[in-house]
This record gives C-alpha cells, sequence and structure tokens, in this order.
C-alpha cells in the first residue's frame, strides 16, 4: 500500500461498498497480502471500482474468492472490513467456505483437485512426446528396453491418476487421505481390471445380486472425485456414531467395504457415462463443425484461464485420452497459448522502454513452457491490445490447423510450443502439419498486428523519460545514504519472479523481487532492519531496513491455507534484527506433503520510492550473499 494511504476504516468501507454491502459478502479471511472475500453474487463493475481505490495494488477474481491485492498493510483493512461484516472471520488461516454459484464451486474443486499435480502430468506428457519423436527418428528404438522402460514411467501418472486425486480431493474435502487413497487405489487394482474385462466378454459378475460394469477406473477423473466427495460425507456420518475407542479401525474398514463397490455399482458408471457425454459432445462438434470448434477454442481459451475456470475442462480432456487415445481441443488449446507468446514478442519488438522489453522477455520464456499467466497480466492484459491481438490470432490459427484434422495423441499438462510433437501419429500425417502451420499463423500473426496499430503504451513518452534519466549519471561509488544491498535470506536456487506460479507475484504488481526454491528451512535477516508485518498464519513476514527498504517476505505459495502449523517465528511485530538473524523457521516437508509449493517470493513492495531495484545474477543463494540492491 502506499505510504500516503493511512485511512484503513475508510478503504475498508470503499471495499465493503463496492462489492455489494453487508448483504453480499458470504465470508472474509485474508493472508500475508490479500483481502480473500466471497460474494454471493458477483457485481461486475465492482472489480474495477476496487481495483481503483487509493491503497489496493489490484484485484484477482479466482476460485470463487474476490481477492484484493492490499500488500502489506493489509492486516489494517482486515481488521476494519471484518467489524463491518455480519460473517464467520474467526479461522483466519482457513480459506472460507465456498458458498457461491455452483459454477464457482465447481471450478474451485476443480482447481483445488488438479493444480497440485498438472506439473507431474505435464512431466508425462513432455516424456511421451519425446519418445513419439525418437521412434519416429530411430524407428527400431520402439523395440528396446529403453523405450519400454520410458514408456511405463510417462503412462504411469496417467494410470494412476485416481490415487493422486485421492490425495488432492481429501484436502479438498477434508476426509482422511489414507481412506481415499486405500478407496481409489481398490479401482485401480490389477484384479478389479480383469474382473472388468470378463464382464466386457460377456461374463455375468454381481454384487451382492446388482450387476457389476465392465468399467475401469485406470486414468478415469470423475469416479475417484466423487467417490471422495461422498466419502467426506460418509466418513463425518460415522465419526459421530462411533466410539472414538474403536473409531481408528471401524471407520476406515466401513468406508471401504461401503464406498468401494458403491462406487463399483453406481458412482463410477454414472459419472463415467457423464464424462463420456461431454466428451462425445465436444468431439461432434469438433468432427462436424471443426472451423466452430477452432474459432471457439483458439480465440477464448486465454479468456477462460483469465477468469480461472480453466480446470473444468480437464476430466473432458482425460476424457477422450481415456476413450479415443487422442483429442483436438489440446491441438487448438496450444495454438491459443502460442498466440499469446507472440503477442508477447511483438510487444518486445515495438517497446521503446526497456522495462517493458524486460517484463516481455520474462513472461515470454514461462510462454513456452505453457505456462502464460504472466504473459497475460504482465503484458498482453496490461496493454489490452495484444491481448486481443493474440486472441484473434489464435483463432486464425486454429482455424487454418482445423483443415489438417489435428489431434494430440499424448496428453499435455500444458499444452504450449514443447508439446507440439504431441500431434505426430504416422495413421494421421496431417494432424502434426495442422498443427504446425496453425502455430506459425498464431505467432507471426499478432507480431505484426503490434506493429502496425501499436500496443496502447506511450512508447515515445516513455523512451524520452529513460534518455532523461540516463542523462544523469550515477555516482561511480553510491553511498549507503542512496543504496540498500538486500542479501539473500534463505539458501536455496533463485527464480525470476515471472516463473511464480502465482499471477500476482510473475506480474509484478505486488513490486519487483525474485524468488527462492529453499533447500531449507530457515529464514534470515536480509539487512539490518525490523519487523512491521507478521501474518496470523505465520507464512509471511514484512521487514523494513534502517534505510527504508520494505520487504515482504512470502514463505512457500497458497500456504495461508496451513494455519500456521509449520512455522516457527523468533520475532514479531516491532522487533528488531540484525543481517544474519534467524527470523524464522518452516517445516518443508510438511509444507510439500500438504501439496503446496515452498516458492518463497521475496518482493520490495515500496519499489516506486527507488529510481531502480536490481537483481544479482546468478542461480544459487546463500544467505548473506547479495540478491538485489534497491537505488534511490
Amino acid at each position: 500500500m502506499s505510504k500516503s494511504v493511512r485511512n484503513y476504516p475508510q478503504l475498508a468501507k470503499d471495499i465493503l461498498e463496492a462489492v455489494g454491502g453487508d448483504e453480499n459478502v458470504v465470508g472474509v479471511t485474508r493472508c500475508a497480502t490479500r483481502l480473500r472475500i466471497v460474494l454471493r453474487r458477483s457485481k461486475p463493475a465492482a472489480k474495477d471500482a476496487v481495483s481503483s481505490l487509493p491503497g489496493v495494488i489490484t484485484v484477482v477474481e479466482n476460485n470463487g474468492q474476490f481477492q484484493v491485492v492490499i500488500g502489506q498493510h493489509v492486516g489494517e483493512v482486515y481488521d476494519h472490513f471484518a467489524g463491518l461484516v455480519n460473517v464467520d472471520t474467526s479461522s483466519e488461516g482457513d480459506e472460507p467456505a465456498q458458498k457461491g454459484s455452483v459454477m464457482n464451486r465447481i471450478i474451485a474443486t476443480m482447481s483445488a483437485v488438479f493444480a497440485p499435480f498438472i506439473y507431474i502430468l505435464a512431466a508425462a506428457g513432455i516424456l511421451q512426446g519425446l519418445l513419439i519423436l525418437l521412434t519416429l527418428l530411430f524407428p527400431a528404438f520402439l523395440e528396446t528396453g529403453t523405450y519400454q522402460v520410458f514408456s511405463f514411467i510417462s503412462w504411469a501418472p496417467f494410470t494412476f491418476l485416481p490415487i493422486f486425486i485421492a490425495i488432492t480431493a481429501s484436502k479438498h474435502f477434508k476426509t482422511n487421505m489414507f481412506i481415499a487413497v486405500a478407496a481409489c487405489a481398490a479401482l485401480v487394482s490389477p484384479d478389479w481390471a480383469d474382473m472388468a474385462a470378463r464382464i466386457a466378454d460377456g461374463e455375468v459378475i454381481t454384487f451382492l445380486n446388482l450387476g457389476l460394469s465392465e468399467t475401469v477406473y485406470t486414468s478415469s477423473v470423475l469416479p475417484p472425485l466423487f467417490l471422495v466427495w461422498f466419502l467426506s460425507y460418509f466418513e463425518r456420518f460415522l465419526n459421530k456414531r462411533i466410539h472414538e475407542v474403536v473409531r481408528p479401525l471401524f471407520v476406515p474398514l466401513l468406508c471401504l467395504v461401503v464406498m468401494v463397490p458403491l462406487t463399483l455399482v453406481a458412482i463410477g458408471p454414472i459419472t463415467t457415462l457423464g464424462a463420456n457425454g461431454i466428451a462425445n459432445g465436444y468431439n461432434f462438434l469438433a468432427e462436424n463443425a471443426p472451423i466452430l470448434a477452432a474459432t471457439i477454442i483458439g480465440s477464448l481459451w486465454q479468456v477462460i484461464v483469465i477468469f480461472g475456470v480453466h480446470w473444468g475442462i480437464t476430466p473432458m480432456i482425460l476424457a477422450n485420452y481415456e476413450q479415443y487415445g487422442q483429442d483436438s481441443f489440446q491441438a487448438y488449446q496450444t495454438i491459443a497459448v502460442i498466440a499469446q507468446i507472440g503477442a508477447v514478442l511483438g510487444v518486445i519488438l515495438k517497446a521503446r522502454s526497456k522495462e517493458t522489453k524486460k517484463v516481455g522477455i520474462s513472461a515470454g520464456t514461462t510462454g513456452l513452457f505453457g505456462i502464460t499467466e504472466p504473459a497475460i497480466y504482465g503484458v498482453t492484459l496490461r496493454f489490452k491490445k495484444p491481448f486481443i491481438y493474440g486472441c484473434i490470432s489464435g483463432a486464425v490459427g486454429a482455424i487454418v490447423a482445423s483443415f489438417f484434422n489435428p489431434y494430440y495423441y499424448a496428453y499435455a499438462g500444458l499444452p504450449g510450443p514443447l508439446t507440439i510433437v504431441n500431434g505426430i501419429n504416422a495413421d494421421n500425417p496431417t494432424s502434426i502439419w495442422g498443427i504446425v502451420i496453425g502455430s506459425a499463423i498464431a505467432i507471426v500473426l499478432p507480431i505484426v498486428l503490434v506493429q502496425i496499430f501499436g500496443f496502447g503504451e506511450d512508447t515515445a513518452k516513455q523512451a524520452t523519460d529513460e534518455k532523461k534519466n540516463e542523462a544523469t549519471p550515477k555516482p561511480e561509488n553510491p553511498t549507503s545514504a542512496n543504496e540498500e544491498t538486500v542479501a539473500a535470506p534463505i539458501n536455496g536456487t533463485i527464480l525470476q519472479l515471472s516463473a511464480v506460479p502465482d499471477d500476482v507475484f510473475a506480474s509484478g504488481a505486488m513490486g519487483k523481487g525474485v524468488a527462492i526454491q529453499p533447500s531449507e528451512g530457515k529464514l534470515h535477516g536480509p539487512f539490518d532492519g525490523s519487523v512491521v508485518m507478521v501474518a496470523p498464519t505465520k507464512h509471511a513476514i514484512g521487514i523494513r531496513s534502517t534505510t527504508g527498504v520494505e520487504l515482504l517476505i512470502h514463505v512457500g505459495l497458497d500456504t495461508v491455507k496451513l494455519d500456521g502449523t509449520p512455522f516457527t517465528l523468533l520475532v514479531k511485530e516491532g522487533d528488531k534484527f540484525k543481517k544474519g538473524d534467524l527470523l524464522m523457521e518452516f517445516d518443508q516437508e510438511a509444507i510439500v506433503q500438504r501439496g503446496i509449493e515452498t516458492i518463497t517470493p521475496i518482493i520490495v513492495t515500496n519499489t516506486g520510492d527507488f529510481s531502480e531495484v536490481m537483481i544479482e545474477e546468478g542461480t544459487n543463494s546463500s544467505v548473506g550473499q547479495a540478491l538485489m540492491t534497491a537505488v534511490k
């Protein structure tokens, strides 16, 4: 928050008024930087209204939440906001109950379930793509043991996908993870696969006189998801009625003997039919009106990403691979992703501002790996025109590709330039050519559009400003009065801020900085200073140096959900410390076991008070070494 903004009661009132008043607020919590509000009804004008308020950095609507990014002073705003609304705010560390629309709750569930392991599926998909390429170049490789080993490695995450879902869904639905894993493991048991094959061959197998279907559950999504959802209610029902002495044994026993057969008899066949029905509906459109399907996906996929509803499409895509071993949606999706990369490249080439070029290069690099949020929030949506050019180019590229019958033959967790090879198939040789041609159009067309029509930045003015800045030479040996070195507070690996899988941090909206992937759970003082903010859930700390650098250190992403459990704070608000003093300890293993990233953003939140924040070169951080320098 800007230093000039100190009227926190008024800001809280203004936010509440903009979102529709007390009657529209279902729940509110806070983390280290964001006021997280759950609304009964979303007001279209609320985002712009709140974003324009003095002291608000930006607004993110995600997973059914209206997240107001404020910065280190969010605690003061939260305290006043909580006093204005008539909702339960006693559980600060937890996410508020998702009581929004059905669609919001579905999207929130899909995000919570798939986000923690999407990179595993992406890695497996890339490995499958590489195997496709190698067998194309060296056909004899297909017969080697090396190929077979890498092949089953690449398929393992998909074969045992229900177990991954059991882990993440059990956390989301707040049920016993081990019971959920045991139940879902039964669904992918080889014995059940053998029974299902016999049923498919005509044999009648019953359970308590109820006929079993031939459905198999390897690579399935909805059956394990619904199993865990129902399990969460059944387990709570049993816990209330079984004596605590025998509860640890009989609750798991009854859950397994009820939920697994119930899934085999009813939940599994019904949900599989639903997933396959949705997939077949899309396939009908893609096969009978490919141009329409291509237009919709190519133009709107990145819009869907902005609203965070892209997770809802995952079951349909996986159902296509499970049923047919191929999917055209991801082929068009790849072209839409590449179009945004092209828009960023156009901005890099057109911009005269060094800062814009620098942000564009960082954002575009992550786009190569299929991660477009930094590109969207940091560049294309920021200037608006490039985002529109990207959507237009994605549609044009996808339409051209649609004439070549494009398909992906291996799942791509993060479709993008690196997964294009997944479109190679000997039985459909035109597929890869369609994807390549469509991708080429998608990357070139937005570059051309940006060069012709511009991208909304006053490049001449910024360039002039930069030249004026350059004309005033900085002293060769700046003193401590105009320069502050921030040392690395954690041992680990240094990451660019744009590589952080969190839109607000990655876009630089909070300020300039870096991130560190910790190698140990100890946080030290990066300079001499004092503690100005400690998150109630202990996962983040705000500090200020003796010369005025304000730093936010956010240990992990979404660690607010852990309610402070893995963190041990050795300081409190108001405490002074010296460079190198131990400020916090945290249990990395406990964080990872909850499926949460330990990547730690380190942000200069008062970046505007400095003429430049320079990031030191290097890939590894050691406590005490120079990490970045703030220059007045």
